[in-house]
């Protein structure tokens, strides 16, 4: 009699601890699908970006005549950023380092041109100018929301893979934690431009 029972009981411990690890297996794979999910968005606004650029450029190159060098350095930092891309399996921190140094590199160019801008009048009052600034501002609006929310998925993710029971699961099916935005390194300062 005693036989059955204890067989009983690790009966029911088993199917305790299968269905745990399968409800956590099934959160894993719904936590990684939801930041692969927010880092296409974080790729889609930059792409947006990549995309106004050239417009900008084109009205900016027609509408002032000013440093060359600086239309070249929009131009060039958004050709090597967009040869950048990241499979969502693989981010881990050096991966997100190198995107986001590319996407830095934009940002500068573009303040750069914005700067250059503001000493021409007639640019700022074009239609087509005001619109693609509006356009560029608003992508970068975006652009921060959509880190946010994957900075957010990634961390939901990240506790999700290291808490226990879940961490037996993860570890078991190769859940490792993902790397998310960090702040650029001296954005805690001002920028400058100089001429």
């Amino acid at each position: 009699m005693k036989k059955p029972v204890i067989f009983g009981i690790i009966g029911v411990v088993i199917l305790i601890a299968l269905f745990s690890g399968c409800n956590g297996y099934n959160k894993l794979v719904k936590l990684d699908v939801d930041v692969q999910t927010k880092w296409s968005q974080v790729e889609a606004q930059y792409q947006r970006r990549a995309d106004l650029i050239p417009n900008l450029v084109n009205t900016v190159k027609g509408a002032a005549k000013f440093e060359q060098g600086t239309l070249t350095a929009v131009i060039e930092a958004r050709a090597s950023a967009s040869k950048i891309t990241i499979d969502p399996d693989k981010l881990n921190a050096e991966n997100i380092e190198k995107y986001q140094q590319a996407q830095g590199q934009i940002t500068q160019a573009l303040g750069k041109l914005m700067v250059l801008t503001e000493n021409y009048p007639e640019l700022k009052a074009t239609q087509q100018f005001s619109d693609l600034s509006a356009q560029l501002e608003g992508t970068e609006n975006r652009i921060t929301v959509a880190r946010k929310d994957f900075n957010e998925s990634i961390q939901a993710y990240n506790t999700t893979v290291r808490s226990f029971p879940n961490n037996l699961t993860s570890g078991l099916f190769g859940f490792a934690p993902k790397a998310g935005f960090k702040a650029d390194a001296g954005a805690e300062k001002a920028p400058t431009v100089a001429f």
